[in-house]
């Protein structure tokens, strides 16, 4: 029969907070110093968010929004094999294409750029 093993006690518990915009990161680190958290340094959103592709933002807006690429493509006029490759990072969007498919999927175009 196997042992049990006994997995070790964890200390300490890292957490990444993100502040949103608008909101000043000192008041959030103070609040959080009250609270009896040890605050470290700011980590770099790139860090924090690795994925944050024009391809992976368009297709987590067509998910959101639940359509499929057959959908978006007939409400954009966009082919969908481009939108595949969009998608998948292997064709830029473009500034025209970003505009039809921020106005589909009800976000700013901006995000695809």
């Amino acid at each position: 029969m196997p042992e049990r093993t006994r997995k070790p006690l964890t200390e300490a518990t890292a957490f990444q907070v993100a502040c949103p915009v608008g909101v000043d990161s000192k008041s959030v680190k103070a609040y959080l110093t009250r609270m009896g958290c040890r605050v470290l340094d700011s980590v770099p959103a790139a860090e924090v968010f690795p994925d944050r592709s024009p391809g992976t933002l368009l297709s987590g807006a067509r998910y959101r929004e639940g359509m499929t690429q057959v959908q978006l493509a007939e409400a954009t006029g966009i082919n969908r094999r481009h939108l595949s490759e969009m998608e998948h990072d292997k064709r830029p969007i473009g500034k025209a294409n970003a505009k039809k498919l921020g106005d589909a999927l009800s976000v700013d175009h901006r995000l695809f750029m």
